[in-house]
């Protein structure tokens, strides 16, 4: 069931991971894994604690170098490249553990990441010349509208720090959206949201994708969200890919109920 389903091939996948491999010494925390995510997907990423999901995103990001393999980003390597290129190329990400700079304001927070898409230069900046004052206006501007758009707009000027922990996710996606990304990866956004929070997040997923026309691939351990959520999920356990489907054959596979979904 691993085999990648027949897709047009004229239609190019937005990211290619061909045999990717991850070793730690004697350990391989990725083995030879191959998948594809189709433009505007929202793209699963499960399996039990240690099987190799954020070791994998750490690859397809820069964080970390792959051992073996390729991974191919709209028909470009990107294998080899920095996380900086990577970013510039359209990729962008949130982490397992938050990553946010809590005595910044949620504003702020926003703010620093669309700085990578500012052209006026540092110079400019220092000097504060009439160009990048009317450019920092509009980041800052920007930065405002992506708040609204996660719930966070009223607190704006509050710093990241005070905010819950669930906000404080919703907080690191707007930032990642700040990267105008074309493909965003989630790192358990869910992770310590209670059930009411995590059905709005669905949402937002689907609002995000369907606003900015982007793609979506995530990691998360709480079911039900992925399945209702995901239009195809890969599984991985010890490293390896052991399922990839549609939602409904990944949830009956003998091979994931064994390894991670057990009575669930």
């Amino acid at each position: 069931m691993t085999d990648e389903p027949k897709v047009d091939k004229k239609i190019k996948p937005i990211l290619e991971v061909r045999k990717i491999t991850r070793r730690f010494g004697g350990l391989v925390a990725v083995n030879k894994v191959s998948f594809t995510v189709q433009k505007n997907e929202i793209f699963g990423l499960i399996g039990p604690n240690g099987a190799g999901k954020t070791t994998l995103f750490n690859l397809i990001t820069g964080l970390m170098p792959s051992s073996e393999g390729q991974l191919i980003y709209e028909g470009e390597e990107i294998t080899k490249l920095r996380p900086c290129r990577i970013a510039a190329k359209g990729i962008a990400r949130t982490f397992q553990n938050l990553r946010l700079f809590g005595n910044l304001s949620a504003l702020e927070n926003v703010a620093i990441a669309h700085h990578i898409h500012n052209k006026t230069g540092l110079i400019k900046g220092i000097l504060g010349l009439p160009p990048a004052l009317a450019e920092e206006q509009k980041t800052f501007a920007q930065a405002l509208e992506l708040l609204e758009l996660v719930g966070l707009a009223e607190r704006s000027q509050e710093k990241a720090c005070n905010f819950p922990y669930g906000d404080q996710r919703r907080l690191e996606i707007a930032r990642a959206l700040a990267l105008k990304p074309k493909l965003l990866l989630l790192d358990e956004p869910a992770a310590g949201m209670n059930p009411h929070e995590k059905g709005a997040l669905s949402e937002l997923i689907r609002q995000i994708r369907d606003t900015f026309n982007l793609t979506v691939l995530l990691i998360e351990h709480h079911v039900p969200l992925v399945m209702g959520l995901c239009d195809r999920i890969a599984v991985l356990d010890f490293g390896q890919l052991i399922a990839l489907g549609e939602p409904e054959a990944v949830k009956n596979d003998p091979a994931v109920i064994e390894a991670y979904l057990g009575d669930e």
